[in-house]
């Protein structure tokens, strides 16, 4: 059989030819950055080929390879089918990545549903030989305790601690441990997964941790995660479901190991996260999200036993998944929606969580009406030539001058790439300076005056108009194509933020408040979104940011069981507004593409 050999690996990987190269390394645990899944269609999947033969390159990828590339022999690992031995080289690197972790915290009463409580076993004798189960009856004053708790320990006697589940015992443990018990919040994002251990007696946060999805092999998107579910069947569901809890049972062991607790001693978990992760999460088939009428296998609160997922935690230990509203209005945003405590205001407030999806919630005239707009990866870095995450290297800020370009870069390295909110950044400069025009194309170069400043920054690829940003030995520039990406996401928020005031009969000058949600929101200044008009002028003064309020409302149910009552009651009133279903939403999507 022919092997593939990756330089600074000592793994000689064997394959049966006919796979594509990219699938081969992913089945051998090797990353490639692929947005697209293996489609062809985002460019990412680079390797260098240093040793071995492919033939010429098609057409559909040499789209995607600029002509030093192709000299150096890098090729789209997803397009290219291998048949004889390989050396490559990987050119993606792993990078520390920025995740947001807090965010505000409401004011509210802690009543989590788990406690305990000390008490004392009879100890039996032959003149009473009372059975463990009756001596723990008759000491909690219960008429009937769980099988798997009796389960869970070897009959013992003397001082016991009894863990409640509201009124029911879950688990029982020898000796006073009133001290001990521990929950997780957890946020699970497409692109991040955050979460806190919590001590359940004071509610404080004692450890957070955070990571970068592993569901990401599978396709940086929702949509594409879902594609891959389609066309993968049983398969899938499997993989995807391993991935996210392998994560948390090794983010849960990290922070045990760090705070000296014993796993055993956590009791509960609280997930809040976008419905497609929760299906993932739970090994449920995700089908019917990806098609017609997109309807979801469930949206309504789950709480069950989390070992029954695989969860590390206590043996009888439950996961909570708050409640959701529909395919894409998810737990993240019915929790964020409570943050923001939407549902109790009389002003008119409206509620965005930015990403691949941006997700808005309206409140107004003490309605809650919502919807989902198809950003797309592209404002979080994909699908860009030069993009990439919010990580060590990228360019998440700048300003354009008549003598420079200057930039802002995470961890204050050279730069290697764009991030999302840079790649804002540079659109909102490229439209203050006229070098892109309202709509979205770039000046002509031959039309400017030779003593015009932006001539420098202007550079023609064949016919292609370039925008450089640096022009070294790696060269860093925003092609037309990009412009368009960012274009599309912008039309389809901004759309939907109209979309909702229209249907809501408010103007725009009546809305009181904005509150940006989530990981990428929060790294976006007013001017970028504003400047860009992902959000429109006249709500400039207006805007406020909330953070991670989906973790914060995975706590808040974790601490509180009247706020799970509540996040319920809330998820039931939220309407949600099918916006390529409503009348004229074609023309507005059209108009909001104008910069």
């Amino acid at each position: 059989m022919p092997k593939i050999f990756v330089k600074g690996s000592s793994k000689a990987i064997e394959y049966l030819p006919g796979q594509n190269l990219l699938q081969i390394l992913h089945d051998n645990d090797i990353f490639i950055e692929n947005p697209c899944n293996g489609k062809g269609s985002c460019g990412k999947c680079k390797v260098k080929i240093t040793e071995g033969s492919l033939g010429k390159i098609p057409e559909a990828e040499q789209e995607f390879l600029s002509e030093s590339e192709i000299k150096e022999g890098v090729r789209l690992s997803c397009l290219i089918h291998p048949e004889s031995d390989l050396v490559i080289e990987t050119l993606h690197k792993e990078r520390e990545h920025k995740i947001l972790t807090t965010g505000y915290m409401p004011e509210f009463n802690l009543s989590p549903s788990i406690s305990k409580k000390l008490f004392e076993i009879e100890k039996p004798s032959l003149e009473n030989q009372i059975s463990f189960e009756d001596a723990i009856l008759k000491s909690l004053s219960l008429d009937e305790v769980d099988f798997d708790v009796l389960k869970m320990i070897e009959p013992f006697d003397g001082v016991a601690t009894a863990i409640f589940d509201k009124d029911k015992v879950i688990a029982i443990e020898k000796g006073n441990t009133l001290d001990n018990i521990y929950g997780l919040a957890i946020d699970i994002g497409t692109t991040t997964v955050a979460a806190d251990l919590v001590d359940m007696n004071s509610g404080k946060a004692i450890l957070s941790s955070s990571d970068i999805n592993p569901q990401k092999k599978f396709g940086l998107d929702v949509l594409t995660r879902i594609t891959y579910a389609l066309e993968n069947e049983e398969q899938a569901v499997k993989n995807l479901q391993h991935e996210i809890v392998n994560l948390i049972n090794k983010m849960t062991f990290e922070m045990c190991m760090s705070a000296n607790i014993s796993k055993e001693h956590i009791y509960e978990v609280s997930v809040a996260a976008n419905t497609t992760m929760l299906h993932f999460l739970l090994g449920i088939k995700s089908n019917s999200i990806g098609k017609s009428p997109y309807a979801p296998a469930f949206v309504k609160s789950k709480y069950i036993k989390a070992s029954s997922i695989g969860i590390n935690i206590n043996s009888n230990g439950k996961l909570y998944c708050l409640p959701g509203v529909s395919s894409y209005i998810g737990s993240d945003i019915v929790a964020g929606a409570f943050v923001a405590k939407l549902h109790d205001r009389k002003d008119n407030i409206l509620f965005i969580d930015i990403g691949t999806n941006g997700e808005i919630v309206l409140a107004s005239k003490g309605k809650l009406l919502s919807c989902s707009c198809a950003a797309g990866p592209a404002l979080e870095g994909m699908n860009i030539s030069c993009g990439m995450r919010a990580a060590t290297g990228a360019i998440e800020d700048m300003v354009i001058d008549k003598e420079q370009v200057r930039l802002s870069v995470i961890g204050e390295q050279q730069p290697i790439g764009i991030c999302g909110s840079g790649i804002l950044a540079a659109l909102r400069e490229l439209l203050k300076t006229g070098i892109v025009k309202k709509d979205g194309s770039f000046i002509k170069k031959e039309k400017l005056a030779e003593d015009d400043y932006r001539q420098k920054y202007i550079r023609l690829n064949g016919k292609k108009r370039e925008f450089m940003i640096e022009d070294k030995a790696q060269a860093l520039y925003i092609t037309q194509s990009d412009i368009r990406q960012i274009q599309l996401a912008k039309g389809a928020i901004l759309s939907g933020f109209y979309a909702l005031l229209n249907k809501s009969g408010i103007s725009i000058n009546e809305l009181d408040k904005v509150v940006i949600a989530g990981q990428f929101g929060s790294h976006l200044s007013v001017d970028s979104l504003t400047g860009t008009g992902i959000l429109p002028k006249e709500v400039e003064s207006k805007i406020t940011y909330v953070g991670n309020s989906s973790k914060t409302g995975a706590y808040m149910a974790l601490m509180s069981d009247d706020i799970k009552k509540d996040l319920e009651k809330i998820a039931k009133t939220i309407d949600y507004m099918e916006l390529g279903a409503s009348d004229g939403y074609e023309r507005l999507f059209a108009d909001c593409l104008l910069f």
